[in-house]
């Protein structure tokens, strides 16, 4: 009965949170302003930006000396004719002049567009001529791909470029042939005044442009205005467990330090990461390197990271290669945050019982994002389960025909434009750029007030969990058995031979497909038939007989999105093409 009343209280306390919660959005909203603006002026000399480099270079920058950069670079940029609206593209790592370029842009008014250095020639170009950017601002590590991409983008006036400047800089390409021209980025910003009047920005003016990571067709220009800042902050705060706030006191300063891996070109790193903790003017790392378990552990013990963003793949890897970091490093960490694909339990425990903290899983996409989640200070946390909708978000599981699903069902999960008030809610996209078919089809009848599907399969319990089923896509059927590939993966990782895995169908004449399973070995571990054979014997032990993967096949590395995610539709390609080539044969 205890036990019965607890789940009252909490489902009252959850009902009640949500029915109290209500946005307040002012008709002019610049992320500019939010984000450093008011900060440059209240606490000049606070810090902004940490940065760390894997070749050494460490420097911290203060909010005043990001208004100052950003006002440099905002007279830079009109006097090349960037206007209100244009599109500028970022090809920057986690660096302070990324979030300079930011600032800078939107008190312009015009979009910026964040693109992963990670991107080759073709996925640049693609972008660039998509989008008519008119400049992009490159680290000069990406330049030759960029360089490469420009050569047939004749809308692209200028590139900026970031690290060309001093002594011993490479030498900049010939101006005499085809391409935009390219200026060093310092040579740009020091011959501009530090003043700029900032444009005031409405709330639903575009902000940023970015393109979805492309896992089911080619990538889309999510056009993401000012306001969706705000929409995304009940759930940073949440799964931040108030992000060093005190309920209590809210006047009471707080150390909080944020860093995240995830690329400050994406959603990830960009919503979930930069912008928020700017917004709430604490300092955030900026590390540029590749991500490394043992070192994230470093980074994090070194400058006092008490916040952060981990996707499940980095905590897995952190997981197999420190076990009992604890005994290892000196940590001050206070919250967890995880997103990307589903944390499993064995990851969660591992948190909870490692680093002492409960992971706040989140869920969002690039259109929507930080609508679902966790919150270990306002609700318990349930292995396995992606959370309940964040205050502010009106969030079901629904069938093809737009329907409400009952609890236990599963079904593709939701967003309604209209948070519980009947209020529009500030977290969605304008739309997707020059496509307005494809915006269409995101919703269940008309955008302005309709569920947005996600394209993501759940089941809804009777408390509002979510717990997720995989990509529709990611999906598939086993002899009439639905099978979806987290739980399997999921179980694979628990075994100590695993460090990461990924399930998909094997083309079969007589079932139609096999549960296949691609496994990366963790350290010490070498493939062997009899592994083999002990990891489907661990699966068949703990999950339904027909979910054990019949092959197994051990990869070097599964192939990603540069946002962290397992593409399992290249693995899926790939079971299609050994089968066709199998029968040919």
């Amino acid at each position: 009965m205890a036990r019965a009343s607890n789940l009252g209280e909490e489902q009252d306390s959850y009902a009640r949170l949500h029915a109290e919660f209500r946005w307040d959005l002012p008709q002019t909203l610049s992320i500019a302003e939010l984000c450093c603006g008011r900060w440059a002026r209240d606490t000049p000399e606070a810090t902004a930006v940490l940065f760390e480099s894997d070749a050494g270079c460490c420097a911290h920058y203060s909010f005043g000396q990001l208004q100052r950069a950003a006002n440099r670079l905002s007279n830079a940029l009109r006097r090349r004719g960037v206007g209100v609206g244009d599109r500028v593209a970022l090809v920057l790592p986690q660096r302070f002049e990324t979030a300079v370029a930011h600032v800078a842009i939107n008190q312009l008014g015009a979009v910026a567009m964040p693109l992963s250095l990670l991107f080759g020639p073709e996925a640049l170009e693609y972008r660039l001529r998509d989008s008519d950017a008119m400049l992009a601002i490159v680290d000069c590590g990406a330049l030759a791909a960029l360089r490469e991409a420009a050569a047939s983008c004749a809308q692209l006036r200028e590139l900026l470029v970031v690290g060309q400047d001093g002594p011993g800089a490479p030498a900049p390409a010939s101006q005499a042939g085809p391409g935009p021209v390219e200026t060093g980025w310092m040579a740009a910003l020091q011959v501009e005044d530090a003043r700029f009047a900032a444009r005031a920005n409405s709330a639903d003016d575009p902000a940023v442009l970015i393109y979805t990571s492309g896992t089911t067709g080619a990538p889309k220009g999510a056009l993401i205005p000012q306001r969706a800042l705000l929409g995304n902050l009940s759930g940073f705060v949440a799964s931040q467990n108030w992000f060093g706030f005190d309920p209590a006191d809210p006047t009471r300063p707080s150390d909080a330090v944020f860093w995240s891996p995830a690329d400050w070109a994406w959603t990830g790193g960009l919503m979930d990461a930069l912008l928020p903790t700017l917004y709430f003017g604490r300092p955030i790392l900026g590390h540029q390197g590749r991500f490394d378990p043992l070192r994230a552990f470093e980074l994090m013990q070194r400058h006092g990271v008490t916040h952060t963003f981990l996707f499940p793949t980095a905590l897995k890897a952190m997981m197999k290669a420190c076990p009992r970091p604890r005994e290892q490093y000196q940590l001050g960490l206070q919250a967890i945050m995880s997103a990307g694909e589903a944390v499993g339990d064995a990851v969660f425990h591992w948190v909870r019982e490692a680093l002492g903290i409960t992971v706040n899983e989140m869920f969002g996409q690039t259109e929507i994002n930080y609508v679902v989640g966790n919150c270990a200070r306002l609700w318990p946390a349930r292995p396995g389960s992606m959370g309940r909708a964040y205050p502010g978000h009106r969030v079901a599981v629904i069938d093809d025909e737009g329907r409400a699903c009952a609890p236990g069902v599963v079904g593709e999960i939701a967003v309604h434009r209209r948070d519980v008030h009947g209020e529009p809610d500030p977290v969605f996209f304008l739309g997707y750029w020059r496509n307005e078919a494809a915006t269409r089809a995101k919703f269940s009848g008309d955008p302005a007030d309709s569920w947005c599907r996600t394209g993501d399969m759940a089941r809804m319990d009777e408390q509002s969990y979510l717990w997720y089923e995989g990509r529709a896509d990611d999906q598939f059927k086993v002899a009439g058995y639905r099978i979806g590939p987290g739980e399997i993966e999921n179980c694979l990782v628990k075994h100590p031979a695993v460090a990461n895995a990924a399930v998909v169908p094997k083309p079969d004449a007589e079932r139609g497909a096999l549960v296949k399973a691609f496994v990366v070995l963790a350290a010490g571990h070498a493939a062997s038939p009899a592994l083999v054979a002990e990891l489907q014997a661990h699966v068949r032990a703990r999950l339904a007989p027909y979910e054990y993967p019949k092959e197994i096949e051990f990869i070097a590395q599964l192939p990603m999105t540069t946002t962290g995610k397992v593409q399992r539709r290249v693995l899926r390609e790939l079971e299609r093409e050994r089968a066709a080539a199998a029968a040919a044969r």
